[in-house]
């Protein structure tokens, strides 16, 4: 698996930075690239019937490709640490983490999270700081409160064990098709289908599924083909094996149809549209957002605030910041500064800008140094506000990019005075 949106792309670093290098196995729920915490499995709307499968191969098209699959898996699947585990909690765990971010990154990662919360129950029972904490860097930080929420669910409704079925998988937070799919099938052998954006492409190659990321024919057909695929003998293997064939093999770019073990199998490949099918998604360029960041010094302590769940960032602490257009002067600035925070400050200097570059985002932030004569405590605006050290800001949930805020804050000397 690299990530699994590659099982299609996964995140690197700060909230959604995508991945350099070429992309060795993400997962990714059935569009190219998946949201970073899954939606339960749409139903589909009143009076409007589910959409019709494009394609239907026939059983003997299906075995073509399951049997050569499922050997070469045998013969070269790389040796990755939850591959070495039936533990559910351990896969579910490297499900989770493979969304948007590459294999490579995701390794130390999972290692340090088992360490550090080894069961459901040592996760549900830390505080969600801790959590956020020890996924500081992984980016998509939604997926951590997902899990936090999902493995209290456990406790409180299984009793700290995972259940077996992708329906009642689906039922906790954070899990939609996909992730029910591979714990079920990878954890407890269910025959449960899955799509990412390995397997899409996989699918879309060998089977010749046309239409675009999202289409709702394309997406029926995609899941009706892993459903027909998937019975039999080791389904969570052969789930595994679309997913490794989809990041080494079937890949976006210079697919290597000569080492392909399904290539006779492969419609695409025998009418040699392998190089159109899917047909690339057209990325939006992406948005620039600023953010005017106050670094206020007290005694040694510089305030941080908590987001709000929903949005960028959500739940994570921060210097607290305020959206302001690009080319705001630092005297408006200023002033959203005080509206969030509820209490009049003073602009002291400005400390220059950090730039980041997230996935659907051109993000500046700049800091300003700020001071005031009311110190704030709490403010609708963030869940809750702390007077912190930077020593005990570091085992606060922070976002990359603002950790490099706040680094950069403090090279100024910004607390040698403070």
């Amino acid at each position: 698996m690299t990530s699994r949106s590659a099982r299609a792309k996964r995140v690197t670093s700060d909230a959604q930075v995508p991945p350099k290098g070429p992309v060795t196995k993400t997962r990714a729920p059935v569009t190219a690239v998946a949201p970073p915490d899954e939606a339960p499995a749409r139903k589909p709307r009143a009076g409007r019937p589910p959409a019709a499968p494009l394609v239907a191969p026939t059983p003997e098209h299906l075995a073509s490709v399951r049997g050569p699959l499922l050997d070469w898996y045998d013969r070269n699947r790389r040796d990755l640490p939850w591959r070495r585990t039936k533990d559910p909690y351990a896969i579910w765990l490297s499900e989770v983490m493979l969304q948007q971010t590459q294999v490579s990154t995701v390794i130390p990662y999972w290692e340090r999270f088992l360490k550090r919360f080894p069961t459901a129950r040592a996760l549900a029972s830390a505080p969600l700081d801790d959590v956020l904490a020890g996924w500081k860097g992984l980016g998509y930080y939604s997926r951590a409160r997902n899990l936090h929420r999902a493995a209290q669910e456990v406790v409180a409704r299984f009793g700290g064990a995972l259940p077996s079925t992708a329906a009642a998988l689906l039922e906790l937070p954070g899990f939609g098709r996909y992730t029910a799919g591979a714990v079920a099938s990878i954890a407890f052998g269910e025959e449960a289908p899955l799509v990412d954006g390995n397997v899409a492409r996989v699918f879309a190659r060998v089977f010749e599924v046309e239409g675009l990321p999202g289409d709702r024919q394309r997406e029926a057909t995609l899941w009706a083909l892993a459903a027909a695929l998937v019975k039999g003998k080791r389904p969570g293997d052969l789930n595994q094996a679309l997913m490794e064939h989809g990041a080494t093999t079937c890949r976006p770019e210079n697919p290597l149809c000569l080492l392909c073990p399904v290539r006779t199998a492969c419609v695409a490949f025998r009418k040699g549209r392998v190089d159109e099918l899917p047909p690339a998604k057209v990325r939006a360029t992406p948005k620039k957002l600023t953010l005017a960041v106050a670094v206020w010094p007290h005694a040694g302590t510089l305030l941080f605030a908590r987001r709000a769940d929903a949005g960028l960032f959500g739940g994570l602490w921060e210097l607290p910041g305020a959206e302001i257009a690009d080319d705001a002067p630092d005297t408006e600035a200023r002033a959203r500064i005080a509206a969030a925070l509820g209490v009049e400050v003073k602009l002291e200097g400005a400390l220059g800008a950090v730039k980041r570059q997230l996935t659907h985002r051109d993000l500046t932030l700049r800091l300003l140094r700020v001071s005031g004569a009311r110190r704030p405590t709490s403010t609708p605006a963030f869940q809750e506000l702390r007077w912190c050290t930077p020593a005990d800001a570091a085992s606060l949930g922070m976002s990359t990019a603002m950790q490099r805020a706040l680094d950069a804050a403090l090279t100024t000397g910004v607390l040698a005075g403070g």
